[in-house]
């Protein structure tokens, strides 16, 4: 999973049950197609990001960051995001095969993208969102299901 720090959008995400190395490197290529890949990849010291991805890191011009052994601290986003998605998505399902896993996760990248608030980025989403009013003539709230209907965001409806 590679996230944007800046406004924590999971810009590329895929599912294996066998990681490696050349598999995490190709990540690397459909994340960032053509000229777009950032300055900087901060990763922490998992075996998967061996030689075939750290020369595809210096083909693709990318500074590498790894942090320190043992220190999760050091990459709170992505700490924090893969603990979202076990909390609020995961726990909750049964995962059948790795289609399943990854129709959830787009499911979920969804919500977590358009309609769930992040405090750090001053309560807003990572695709913002124009804030919405209250009709003035009498208006209702409902329900919109998301992530199979394990969330659920509320907007307002002028009332029939």
């Amino acid at each position: 999973m590679i996230i944007s720090h800046d406004r924590r959008k999971v810009v590329h995400f895929n599912v294996t049950a066998n990681p490696s190395a050349k598999w995490t490197a190709q990540q690397l290529v459909e994340a960032f197609p053509w000229d777009t890949a950032p300055k900087y990849l901060l990763r922490d010291r998992d075996s998967i990001y061996g030689g075939a991805f750290r020369r595809r890191l210096k083909n693709m011009t990318i500074n590498e960051v790894v942090t320190a052994p043992q220190s999760p601290w050091q990459n709170p986003y992505v700490e924090r995001l893969i603990g979202s998605i076990r909390r609020d998505g995961l726990d909750h399902v049964i995962v059948l095969n790795e289609n399943h896993l990854k129709q959830l996760l787009t499911s979920y990248f969804e919500y977590y993208h358009n309609d769930r608030t992040h405090c750090g980025i001053d309560k807003d989403t990572p695709i913002a969102r124009p804030m919405q009013h209250r009709p003035v003539n009498c208006a209702k709230v409902i329900e919109l299901p998301r992530v199979g209907g394990l969330h659920h965001r509320y907007e307002w409806r002028q009332a029939a």
